[in-house]
């Protein structure tokens, strides 16, 4: 019986990861797309494919991978979300500048750019906080509660972002893949009782 709980649960992650990527890279919008534009948009795929992955293995929800393993493979996967955000945004700034100003200026046209924008410092900003943890010598519950506040900024901002995009990924794998990086993370928060850090310190 675990052994199927444990196939399924990596099956259906797998159908959640590839899918999309997938997709994405056999999408007819690619056709005559400079190498550089089909590579920062597939930076932005599996920067969302990572994001499901963050959740899952604070939890320790991912079989095999018990929650002390599970975090530690957490840093790890937050590097590479930061790598491929920061290859994503790079790669749209190689290929059309004064998009990429807009962007970040928050005066573009497309609504979400703004969304994307606020995910981007998010992730880099949960990031720095991670890894200045013990310099800044932050109480555990003050860095808890900043950093998760973070990481809902990313979540949101991130999911939105994808979803008013009109682009490479399917409507439905997209749809799928973001109501799975949702109802993980507000799992998460729940059984960490994340939301009782977060209404006591309001008090």
């Amino acid at each position: 019986m675990a052994s199927t709980r444990a196939v399924l649960i990596w099956g259906a992650l797998a159908v959640a990861v590839i899918v999309p990527v997938a997709i994405a890279a056999n999408s007819p919008l690619l056709a005559w797309r400079s190498p550089v534009y089909i590579a920062a948009g597939l930076a932005g795929v599996v920067a969302m494919t990572l994001v499901l992955f963050q959740p899952l293995l604070v939890g320790g929800y991912l079989p095999g991978l018990p929650r002390p393993r599970g975090r530690r493979l957490h840093r790890w996967v937050g590097a590479a979300l930061v790598t491929a955000v920061a290859l994503h945004v790079a790669g749209l700034w190689l290929t059309s500048p004064p998009d990429v100003i807009d962007a970040l200026l928050f005066v573009s046209p497309t609504p979400f750019s703004a969304w994307g924008v606020i995910a981007m410092w998010a992730v880099f900003a949960a990031a720095s906080l991670a890894a200045l943890r013990r310099r800044l010598r932050l109480r555990p519950r003050v860095w808890r509660l900043g950093h998760t506040s973070l990481v809902m900024m990313v979540v949101l901002g991130s999911v939105v972002h994808a979803l008013l995009i009109e682009g490479t990924m399917g409507t439905v794998s997209k749809v799928v893949l973001c109501a799975s990086i949702l109802a993980v993370t507000v799992k998460v928060l729940l059984d960490l009782r994340t939301w009782a850090l977060l209404t006591r310190s309001r008090r």
